[in-house]
């Protein structure tokens, strides 16, 4: 840990307004802000008070003067084969046009957009379009069943819903047009216009008539759209994002404009050592909080051009993305260890194939990156590779290394080091004391949050103490849910979750969703999901179910024909991203004599681990039942 880095990180907790003061100065403000920080009201800050901007604003139309002919979006379709270049200026025609179309639906400042969207420029025109007018969008992402997509409808209460008639994945259409009808006839207030991209893809379409409107057609009337910026304060709500939660009520993220600017702005120099002019690729979706902020913000913000992708990191083949790397001279990479283990198991000729000399480094976030993934992409590579973590809720890094500030050693399995604005403490879950070297604590921030951070959940500012800062007393801390540990050296380590979420490739999942969603199925009594370490995904989730008829699971094929249509209820209900890896049958779960699920216990039996102490235990033989499911005794 260098003297620059310890400098640079103490100013920023020690002298807030002035660090961020600065910071502030890279981005544009229609007009100036009057305080740094208002923090009168624990544990709600508001960041840049009084001063107006705009996303949109900073991300294209601050740059028309000098970047009107540069690339702005670079979109990429394996799928379709598809590659098409937008400049600037014709990136700020697109998203003009968008928002007039918005603006014709009735979209007006503090409305809400839901956007269910494949990885296409359209998407994005959505997004900035949305912003562009004050509005506020909530993007869903494309993996999500109907059910998903109607509580979230609800929560949000969108005027518009912006979609497409399919996706496309691994060369196979994935059809969202009728998970958007069924998600609108199951939601309690759904939005009253429906705008579709129709990319030809699922030609047997339904439309509603009167509701459901083509986009080409709108576009094609708004051609020649001159629609200026929206100003807004800078707490003005910029987006909600969805993420799950230990309940199974998904909790809206909250993001601001002004401090998310800011934050974004700063990270692109700091953090990612990224320069205007260049070319910045994140291999995530815009359904994510890394697509939102290293898709599409952040990059635009720095003057940069930003690809967006389409495919997989195997087709055509696995070199598909290295290809991306040397055909558009790719400064920084930004993908999750998923989909490095995924190209590790592919042949290595692949990344000696093409010349990666503009790659100045490779970040790896979405879940803990294991040492041996970390050493093979950086060898492979033969680049700086940075794991660093981060949250939906942070919206930017938390622990990071600063290689725009001073470069340091990098530890395999580490994210290095607090990134500035964090006042980050490691606490004992018991005694809420500091932890020491090497000993095991929750990952917790002093607040004030730095700027880009949530401000509230959605609608629910109890929710959002409640949630997050009421685990420890003294002091008030945020918790990330995350064991860490801190060594020697002062590298963090990240050790996993402390509560009931778990990590599947990257995608956030809570247990108690998929646990409703199983629970739906007639034949099912009760049941508890657990995170089990998954080799490629991180982690899987994993179900033990009791039926309310041991006759349905008599035999072998009754068990499996049960098992597929529960996973098949997952589907319908979550989709197939939470479906579980296996649901095993058992006739009592294991539970402490209070009734509680020992879930931890499930979890360590799961993984071929100790199940710990079992001294509160209820009855031994739901234990040895789930000894039995795992190993097939």
């Amino acid at each position: 840990m260098g003297a620059k880095y310890q400098e640079f990180h103490r100013r920023s907790i020690e002298d807030r307004d002035g660090f961020w003061r600065e910071q502030a100065q890279l981005i544009d403000w229609h007009k100036p802000f009057n305080a740094v920080l208002d923090y009168s009201k624990p544990p709600f800050a508001k960041w840049f008070v009084g001063g107006e901007t705009n996303l949109c604003h900073n991300a294209i139309d601050r740059h028309l003067k000098e970047r009107a002919g540069q690339a702005a979006l670079i979109y990429i379709s394996t799928e379709t084969g598809e590659e098409k270049t937008y400049t600037y200026a014709e990136l700020h025609a697109e998203v003009q046009r968008m928002a007039a179309i918005l603006q014709s639906l009735g979209v007006g400042k503090g409305d809400r957009v839901l956007i269910y969207m494949p990885m296409i420029p359209e998407a994005l025109f959505a997004m900035l379009a949305t912003v562009r007018i004050g509005a506020i969008h909530s993007v869903v992402f494309g993996g999500f069943a109907a059910n998903s997509l109607a509580t979230r409808i609800d929560d949000a209460q969108p005027k518009v819903m912006v979609t497409a008639d399919a996706g496309m994945r691994g060369g196979r259409a994935v059809p969202y047009k009728h998970l958007v009808d069924e998600s609108l006839r199951l939601a309690q207030s759904p939005p009253q216009k429906v705008l579709i991209v129709n990319r030809g893809i699922d030609k047997a379409m339904p439309i509603v008539a009167g509701r459901d409107l083509d986009y080409a057609a709108l576009r094609a009337k708004h051609m020649d759209a001159q629609v200026p910026c929206v100003f807004v304060e800078s707490s003005h709500p910029s987006y909600i994002l969805y993420t799950s939660g230990t309940t199974g009520k998904p909790k809206g993220v909250q993001r601001d404009t002004g401090g998310y600017a800011v934050a974004l702005a700063a990270s692109m120099r700091h953090v990612y050592q990224a320069n205007p002019g260049e070319t910045y690729f994140t291999t995530s979706d815009i359904g994510w909080v890394v697509g939102h902020s290293y898709i599409v913000y952040a990059p635009l913000i720095n003057g940069m051009a930003t690809i967006v992708y389409e495919g997989t990191p195997i087709r055509p083949d696995a070199g598909i993305w290295w290809k991306i790397v040397q055909d558009h001279k790719v400064s920084v990479m930004f993908s999750a260890p998923t989909a490095i283990r995924v190209l590790k198991k592919q042949d290595p000729a692949f990344l000696k194939k093409y010349d990666l000399s503009s790659l100045r480094h490779l970040f790896l976030a979405g879940e803990p990156l294991d040492e041996p993934t970390a050493k093979w992409i950086a060898e492979a590579l033969q680049k700086p590779v940075y794991d660093h973590f981060w949250q939906t809720e942070t919206g930017w890094a938390l622990l990071t290394g600063l290689p725009g500030i001073e470069r340091h050693p990098t530890k395999f399995g580490s994210p290095s080091f607090p990134a500035y604005g964090y006042d980050v403490r490691l606490l004992n879950d018991n005694t809420g004391k500091e932890v020491g070297p090497n000993e095991k604590g929750v990952v917790t921030v002093v607040p004030p949050l730095p700027p880009g951070c949530m401000t509230t959940v959605w609608g629910q500012d109890d929710r959002f103490v409640q949630t997050y800062f009421t685990s420890f007393k003294e002091p008030m801390v945020y918790t990330t849910f995350d064991w860490g540990i801190r060594d020697k050296d002062g590298y963090y380590f990240i050790l996993g979750r402390t509560d009931d979420v778990i990590n599947v490739a990257g995608h956030r999942l809570g247990t108690r969703e998929i646990e409703e969603a199983i629970s739906a199925h007639a034949a099912i009594a009760e049941v508890a999901v657990v995170g089990v370490a998954d080799t490629l995904k991180g982690q899987m989730p994993t179900a033990f179910a009791v039926v309310n008829d041991p006759a349905k699971i008599a035999t072998p094929e009754l068990r499996a024909a049960l098992e597929k249509e529960v996973m098949g209820t997952v589907d319908g209900l979550l989709g197939p991203i939470a479906r579980p890896n296996h649901v095993y049958f058992i006739n009592q779960l294991p539970k402490t004599r209070s009734g509680k699920v020992l879930r931890r216990s499930i979890q360590a039996i799961a993984e071929g681990r100790d199940p710990g102490d079992l001294t509160t235990l209820d009855d031994p033989v739901g234990i040895q039942m789930v000894k039995d499911a795992v190993t097939g005794g």
